[in-house]
């Protein structure tokens, strides 16, 4: 998993409230076994017409919004069924980071074992937020997760609390299974002591 440390990106404000999984990415795309490749399906029922054209009207397909890599979004991002697929095509699409005022718990965690960081700002921050991204075009943010403060180039910024353990994971990049590994010395000397008989039980070959 990439490491996120600080990320400064282009600004796209989602301006919809309880957006779910089935529109982050609908459930007929959920055919791939590899984590990539998701991106291109993205919101496809609001990106897309129903003859596959852009949608002109939906705000990724708007020119002053290409190359984002902050999705502002509003309550209950990711709310809806338990897929892992919704931050895969977040990230595939080029997303680090979403803002919002609150996550769905489930899509919320799974952020976090994929590299992508939720992050909770006051309701009235994020409207502020959404201001200033649609009055100033090419708006960046500076996400700053060592210092736990998002800034702009004006010289505005917030700061944020985060779990410490999962701000820490992200710092390193370790998923469930790159914390398992750091371990792995460990795990290897206590197979080691086992006696024969519980081996063999683990592997009959």
């Amino acid at each position: 998993m990439q490491p996120f440390r600080v990320h400064t990106g282009l600004v796209a404000p989602l301006d919809r409230v309880n957006v779910d999984t089935d529109a982050i990415i609908p459930k007929q795309f959920l055919k791939r076994i590899e984590r990539t490749g998701f991106g291109q399906f993205l919101f496809y029922d609001w990106r897309f017409r129903d003859d596959g054209s852009p949608n002109p009207d939906f705000v990724l397909n708007q020119p002053r919004y290409q190359g984002a890599s902050i999705l502002l979004a509003r309550h209950n991002f990711g709310c809806g069924s338990s897929r892992e697929h919704a931050p895969w095509a977040l990230l595939d699409y080029g997303f680090r980071v979403i803002i919002a005022p609150s996550f769905a718990d489930i899509f919320y965690n799974n952020c976090f074992q994929n590299g992508l960081l939720p992050l909770v700002l006051d309701e009235d921050v994020v409207d502020a937020l959404f201001r200033r991204t649609e009055a100033t075009p090419g708006y960046t943010l500076t996400v700053d997760l060592e210092q736990c403060v998002v800034r702009d180039d004006s010289g505005w910024e917030t700061s944020f609390a985060i779990d410490p353990y999962r701000r820490e994971r992200l710092l390193l990049g370790l998923d469930d299974i790159g914390l398992t590994l750091q371990k792995e010395a460990k795990i290897a000397a206590y197979e080691a002591r086992m006696p024969a008989y519980v081996r063999l039980l683990d592997d009959p070959e």
